[in-house]
Protein backbone atom coordinates (compact mmCIF):
# COMPACT_ATOMS: atom_id res chain seq x y z
CA UNK A 1 0.00 0.00 0.00
CA UNK A 2 2.72 2.44 1.01
CA UNK A 3 3.82 1.86 -2.79
CA UNK A 4 0.99 3.44 -4.17
CA UNK A 5 1.29 6.57 -2.34
CA UNK A 6 3.11 9.24 -4.65
CA UNK A 7 5.86 10.74 -2.23
CA UNK A 8 7.25 6.95 -1.17
CA UNK A 9 7.27 6.04 -5.49
CA UNK A 10 10.10 9.23 -5.57
CA UNK A 11 12.04 7.90 -2.42
CA UNK A 12 14.84 5.57 -2.85
CA UNK A 13 16.51 3.94 -0.60
CA UNK A 14 19.59 6.01 -1.00
CA UNK A 15 17.36 9.09 -0.28
CA UNK A 16 16.43 7.46 2.57
CA UNK A 17 20.02 6.74 4.14
CA UNK A 18 21.41 10.40 3.25
CA UNK A 19 18.61 11.67 5.42
CA UNK A 20 19.31 9.23 7.83
CA UNK A 21 22.92 9.98 7.81
CA UNK A 22 22.26 13.35 8.05
CA UNK A 23 20.47 13.06 11.46
CA UNK A 24 22.35 10.57 12.33
CA UNK A 25 25.36 13.02 11.99
CA UNK A 26 23.64 16.22 13.77
CA UNK A 27 22.82 13.62 16.74
CA UNK A 28 26.06 12.38 17.01
CA UNK A 29 28.24 14.69 16.57
CA UNK A 30 26.02 16.97 19.23
CA UNK A 31 26.28 14.34 21.70
CA UNK A 32 30.22 13.73 21.48
CA UNK A 33 31.30 17.01 21.45
CA UNK A 34 29.33 17.60 25.13
CA UNK A 35 30.76 14.37 25.71
CA UNK A 36 33.92 14.25 24.56
CA UNK A 37 36.13 10.90 25.37
CA UNK A 38 38.65 11.55 28.82
CA UNK A 39 41.59 13.58 27.55
CA UNK A 40 40.15 14.56 24.41
CA UNK A 41 37.92 17.63 25.41
CA UNK A 42 35.94 19.53 22.48
CA UNK A 43 36.56 23.28 22.42
CA UNK A 44 32.95 23.55 24.09
CA UNK A 45 33.94 21.36 27.26
CA UNK A 46 37.15 23.63 27.38
CA UNK A 47 35.26 27.06 27.70
CA UNK A 48 33.16 26.16 30.47
CA UNK A 49 36.68 26.21 32.66
CA UNK A 50 37.36 29.73 30.80
CA UNK A 51 33.70 30.85 31.60
CA UNK A 52 33.61 29.58 35.62
CA UNK A 53 37.13 31.32 35.65
CA UNK A 54 35.16 34.40 33.91
CA UNK A 55 32.68 34.40 37.14
CA UNK A 56 35.94 34.14 39.65
CA UNK A 57 37.49 37.27 38.09
CA UNK A 58 34.06 38.64 38.14
CA UNK A 59 34.09 39.03 41.47
CA UNK A 60 37.06 41.00 42.52
CA UNK A 61 36.43 43.38 39.43
CA UNK A 62 35.87 46.73 39.91
CA UNK A 63 34.06 48.39 38.00
CA UNK A 64 32.52 45.67 36.33
CA UNK A 65 31.33 47.57 33.46
CA UNK A 66 33.98 45.65 31.26
CA UNK A 67 31.57 42.04 31.81
CA UNK A 68 28.60 43.56 31.45
CA UNK A 69 29.04 44.96 28.13
CA UNK A 70 30.69 41.13 27.39
CA UNK A 71 27.68 39.85 28.17
CA UNK A 72 25.54 42.19 25.80
CA UNK A 73 27.97 41.04 22.70
CA UNK A 74 27.01 37.68 23.42
CA UNK A 75 23.24 38.78 23.57
CA UNK A 76 23.50 40.63 20.30
CA UNK A 77 25.07 37.56 18.91
CA UNK A 78 21.95 35.36 19.53
CA UNK A 79 19.64 37.67 18.71
CA UNK A 80 21.24 38.34 15.28
CA UNK A 81 21.02 34.37 14.64
CA UNK A 82 17.59 34.69 15.86
CA UNK A 83 16.34 36.84 13.36
CA UNK A 84 18.12 35.23 10.41
CA UNK A 85 16.51 32.26 11.22
CA UNK A 86 13.38 33.94 11.34
CA UNK A 87 14.44 34.94 7.71
CA UNK A 88 15.62 31.66 6.82
CA UNK A 89 12.00 30.08 8.02
CA UNK A 90 10.14 32.61 6.15
CA UNK A 91 12.41 31.81 2.83
CA UNK A 92 11.22 28.15 3.01
CA UNK A 93 7.85 28.56 3.77
CA UNK A 94 7.73 30.88 0.52
CA UNK A 95 9.70 28.14 -1.15
CA UNK A 96 7.03 25.38 -0.16
CA UNK A 97 4.40 27.52 -1.10
CA UNK A 98 5.77 27.81 -4.80
CA UNK A 99 8.57 24.81 -5.66
CA UNK A 100 7.65 25.42 -9.35
CA UNK A 101 10.07 28.15 -9.31
CA UNK A 102 12.94 26.11 -7.75
CA UNK A 103 12.26 23.11 -9.90
CA UNK A 104 12.94 25.60 -12.95
CA UNK A 105 16.19 26.21 -11.77
CA UNK A 106 17.12 22.42 -10.78
CA UNK A 107 15.95 21.63 -14.33
CA UNK A 108 18.30 24.10 -15.92
CA UNK A 109 21.20 22.55 -14.01
CA UNK A 110 20.09 19.15 -15.19
CA UNK A 111 19.54 17.88 -11.82
CA UNK A 112 17.31 15.13 -10.91
CA UNK A 113 13.55 15.49 -11.46
CA UNK A 114 10.71 15.14 -8.64
CA UNK A 115 6.99 15.90 -7.86
CA UNK A 116 6.32 18.69 -5.83
CA UNK A 117 5.73 17.12 -2.94
CA UNK A 118 8.86 15.60 -2.98
CA UNK A 119 10.59 18.91 -3.21
CA UNK A 120 8.60 20.69 -0.34
CA UNK A 121 10.05 17.49 1.59
CA UNK A 122 13.65 18.54 0.07
CA UNK A 123 13.27 21.66 1.60
CA UNK A 124 11.25 20.81 5.22
CA UNK A 125 14.82 18.91 6.11
CA UNK A 126 16.94 22.09 6.20
CA UNK A 127 14.02 23.84 7.66
CA UNK A 128 13.60 21.66 10.45
CA UNK A 129 17.43 22.47 11.63
CA UNK A 130 16.47 26.22 10.95
CA UNK A 131 13.63 25.93 12.67
CA UNK A 132 15.77 23.78 15.52
CA UNK A 133 18.22 26.42 15.34
CA UNK A 134 16.01 29.13 15.95
CA UNK A 135 14.72 27.91 19.18
CA UNK A 136 18.19 27.38 20.20
CA UNK A 137 19.30 30.48 19.95
CA UNK A 138 15.96 32.16 21.76
CA UNK A 139 16.86 30.44 24.75
CA UNK A 140 19.87 30.97 24.56
CA UNK A 141 19.17 34.65 24.38
CA UNK A 142 16.99 34.43 27.66
CA UNK A 143 19.77 32.44 29.43
CA UNK A 144 22.03 35.01 29.06
CA UNK A 145 19.46 37.56 30.36
CA UNK A 146 19.89 35.01 33.52
CA UNK A 147 23.21 35.60 33.72
CA UNK A 148 23.08 39.11 33.71
CA UNK A 149 20.59 38.99 36.70
CA UNK A 150 22.78 36.54 38.49
CA UNK A 151 25.39 38.31 38.18
CA UNK A 152 23.79 41.55 38.95
CA UNK A 153 22.65 40.00 42.60
CA UNK A 154 26.60 39.41 43.06
CA UNK A 155 27.56 41.62 46.09
CA UNK A 156 29.90 44.59 45.82
CA UNK A 157 32.04 43.28 48.75
CA UNK A 158 34.30 40.53 47.43
CA UNK A 159 34.39 38.98 50.58
CA UNK A 160 30.64 38.62 50.89
CA UNK A 161 29.62 35.16 51.72
CA UNK A 162 27.01 34.87 48.99
CA UNK A 163 29.64 36.77 46.36
CA UNK A 164 31.12 33.42 44.83
CA UNK A 165 27.89 31.46 45.32
CA UNK A 166 26.16 34.37 43.24
CA UNK A 167 29.07 34.49 40.80
CA UNK A 168 28.80 30.62 40.52
CA UNK A 169 25.73 30.62 39.76
CA UNK A 170 26.06 32.87 36.91
CA UNK A 171 28.77 30.91 35.48
CA UNK A 172 26.97 27.79 35.11
CA UNK A 173 23.88 29.92 33.94
CA UNK A 174 26.23 31.01 30.86
CA UNK A 175 27.84 27.46 30.48
CA UNK A 176 24.21 26.42 29.93
CA UNK A 177 23.74 29.39 27.35
CA UNK A 178 26.74 28.39 25.72
CA UNK A 179 25.37 25.18 25.00
CA UNK A 180 22.35 26.29 23.47
CA UNK A 181 23.94 28.85 21.54
CA UNK A 182 26.70 25.79 19.84
CA UNK A 183 23.64 23.27 19.55
CA UNK A 184 21.81 26.02 17.68
CA UNK A 185 24.92 26.77 15.30
CA UNK A 186 25.87 23.40 14.12
CA UNK A 187 21.75 22.75 13.54
CA UNK A 188 22.74 26.01 11.04
CA UNK A 189 25.69 24.06 9.36
CA UNK A 190 23.23 20.95 8.91
CA UNK A 191 20.82 22.90 7.28
CA UNK A 192 23.43 24.30 5.00
CA UNK A 193 24.40 20.70 4.53
CA UNK A 194 20.64 19.57 3.64
CA UNK A 195 19.77 21.85 1.02
CA UNK A 196 22.37 19.74 -0.98
CA UNK A 197 19.72 16.98 -1.09
CA UNK A 198 18.12 19.14 -3.93
CA UNK A 199 21.09 18.57 -6.05
CA UNK A 200 19.96 14.42 -4.94
CA UNK A 201 21.25 11.78 -2.63
CA UNK A 202 25.19 11.68 -3.10
CA UNK A 203 25.24 15.60 -2.92
CA UNK A 204 23.85 14.77 0.36
CA UNK A 205 26.09 12.46 1.59
CA UNK A 206 28.84 14.80 0.85
CA UNK A 207 27.49 17.73 2.37
CA UNK A 208 26.97 15.43 5.29
CA UNK A 209 30.05 14.74 5.53
CA UNK A 210 31.87 17.89 4.68
CA UNK A 211 29.85 19.43 7.61
CA UNK A 212 30.69 16.47 9.91
CA UNK A 213 34.40 17.05 9.11
CA UNK A 214 34.31 20.76 9.83
CA UNK A 215 32.12 20.40 12.84
CA UNK A 216 34.67 18.05 13.89
CA UNK A 217 37.43 19.58 13.22
CA UNK A 218 36.64 22.90 15.17
CA UNK A 219 36.14 21.13 18.20
CA UNK A 220 38.73 18.38 18.48
CA UNK A 221 41.47 19.78 16.01
CA UNK A 222 41.41 23.35 15.29
CA UNK A 223 44.31 25.76 16.06
CA UNK A 224 42.20 28.01 18.44
CA UNK A 225 41.57 24.25 20.16
CA UNK A 226 45.64 24.44 21.01
CA UNK A 227 45.46 27.71 22.42
CA UNK A 228 42.52 27.43 24.67
CA UNK A 229 44.51 24.15 25.62
CA UNK A 230 47.20 26.10 27.28
CA UNK A 231 47.17 27.26 30.55
CA UNK A 232 43.69 26.03 31.28
CA UNK A 233 42.15 26.97 34.55
CA UNK A 234 41.86 24.23 36.79
CA UNK A 235 38.36 22.80 36.83
CA UNK A 236 35.78 23.14 40.22
CA UNK A 237 33.11 20.23 39.31
CA UNK A 238 34.04 17.14 37.63
CA UNK A 239 35.09 18.43 34.12
CA UNK A 240 35.18 16.02 31.18
CA UNK A 241 37.76 17.81 30.41
CA UNK A 242 40.27 16.30 32.91
CA UNK A 243 42.10 13.16 31.38
CA UNK A 244 42.39 10.14 32.96
CA UNK A 245 44.84 9.84 36.39
CA UNK A 246 47.31 7.56 33.73
CA UNK A 247 47.98 10.49 31.37
CA UNK A 248 49.34 13.50 31.59
CA UNK A 249 47.20 16.60 32.96
CA UNK A 250 47.40 19.95 30.43
CA UNK A 251 49.98 22.37 31.27
CA UNK A 252 49.27 24.41 33.74
CA UNK A 253 50.75 28.13 34.30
Amino acid sequence: MLADIPLVQDLTPLDLAAVALLFIAWLGIGWITENPPAGKPSVSVLMKRYRREWMRQFVTRDPRIFDGNILSSLREGTAFFASACMIAIGGALALIGNTDRLRGIVQEFELEHGTTLLWELKLLVPMFFVVNAFLKFVWSHRLFGYCAIMMAAVPNETDHPMARIRAGQAGELNITAARSFNAGLRSVYFALGGLAWLAGAWALIVATAVVLFVTWRREFASNSRRVIMQSLPAPQLPDPARPPASEPGPPQP
